[in-house]
Order: C-alpha cells, then structure tokens, then sequence
C-alpha cells in the first residue's frame, strides 16, 4: 500500500532574470512499510526532494500524496498538524532545544498537540528506554555527545507513532562508529515496527541498509537499486 506519491515534481528559483531548475520532473512512490535512500552528489536536488516530500517546502509544478493527502495544497497548518501525528522529520543536525532537557525535547510535539502527559507518558518512556537514554532524561542537550543528541532527534519522531519519518542526511555529523549505531537503530525501526523510511544521504555504505536505494544526478532520479 503506498502511503506517499509525488508526481512530476518541479521546482526551480529565480534570482534577477536567471531561473535555476533543481527539480526537472520526479516522481517518487513509497511503500507501507518500506525504507528508501536517496543518494546523490550535492547540488542534485535530493535534499530539495525531501523537503518537498515532507510538505516542508513547495513544488513548483506537481503534486504530493502523502498518506491520502494532497500536501501542495493544504494549509500549512494542517501540515504541521500531520507532522505532529502522522509523520516525522529529522535533520542532519539534531535540532533539539537546548533550553529544554532530553524528556522535554522528545515529548515536544506531543506537548504542541496539546496533549495529556498522562495519555502518553508510557508511550514516551517506552520510546526512551528503546533508544537508551534512559539515564539522560534529566539532561540538557549540551550534555549529551552528538550521538546522543542525534538519538534525542529520533525519539522524538518516533514518539508520535509515526507512519513515515523523514531524514535529512542524519548521520551527516557523526563519526564512523556513531553513524553505524545510528543505522543500525534506524534499520531496527524499519525492520521491527514498521515504520516507513525515507532517508537522504551522501554515504552509501549507509544508504545500504535501505531496502531500496534511489539515486539522483542533476535534478532527476536516474536508477534505482
């Protein structure tokens, strides 16, 4: 079952009289379930991709289907409602709140949903147990290593129990080994609760351990493996 359709997706940007195309018409599809990596030099246009997928950005031709919704033309308000439910997004760089400790950060949308802590206080100390940052609870971002930080960023798009997570080159800012544990925690995600991936990366060793690799030359998809 597809639970994301992009069809001839353009986008291009205009600065003075010249017109830059990033986008030349993709389509993208992806599966219930399904872990996909999309790989490419910089300056391919696969970040932009992932952007326009999510509903973070706009097309500038073509149409979104995420889980049943046209997301080029819903408000913006409603697609961050979707992404506080029903999707998540994480960056290469964790992106956390450093005001705020880790329980914080991780429960943060749920909190912006208005939500009881009681109605998901066991959904987040399963989440934070998984992911072992059980002990770090009480700490602030600035305390913890990058990849800590970067297990902070997953927990909390795993929080929600989503359908699909976005990710945006997320082991782009760690080391070897932490990179590894970082896939390795993702391909677990995949794998044993069903989540559905779409993940952006330079390194092919870590776009492996998707089970479908797309790669992007030049503003288009060009195989896929």
């Amino acid at each position: 079952m597809s639970v994301l359709k992009a069809e001839n997706i353009k986008k291009s940007f205009t600065v003075g009289e010249v017109v830059t195309e990033v986008l030349k018409g993709v389509d993208f599809e992806l599966q219930e379930g399904e872990f996909v990596a999309i790989v490419g030099e910089s300056g391919s246009g696969k970040s932009t991709l992932l952007y326009i997928l999510a509903g973070i950005d706009k097309p500038s031709e073509g149409e979104v289907l995420l889980l049943g919704k046209n997301i080029t033309d819903i408000p913006d308000e409603e697609i961050a409602a979707m992404r506080r439910r029903d999707f998540s997004f994480v960056y290469q760089f964790d992106n956390l709140v450093p005001n705020l400790t880790v329980y914080e950060n991780i429960t943060l949308p749920l909190m912006l949903d208005k939500r009881k802590e009681d109605d998901y206080k066991q959904r987040v100390d399963e989440v934070i147990n998984y992911l072992g940052l059980g002990h770090r609870q009480k700490n602030f971002p600035r305390q913890l290593s990058g990849g800590e930080q970067q297990r902070v960023a997953i927990a909390r798009a795993l929080v929600t129990n989503p359908k699909v997570i976005f990710l945006d080159e997320p082991t782009g800012s760690l080391d070897k080994e932490r990179g590894r544990q970082v896939m390795e925690l993702l391909a677990d995600i995949n794998k044993n609760r069903g989540v559905a991936l779409v993940m952006v990366t330079h390194s092919q060793t870590h776009a492996n351990y998707a089970g479908l690799i797309v790669r992007m030359e030049d503003g288009v998809i060009q195989k896929s493996a």
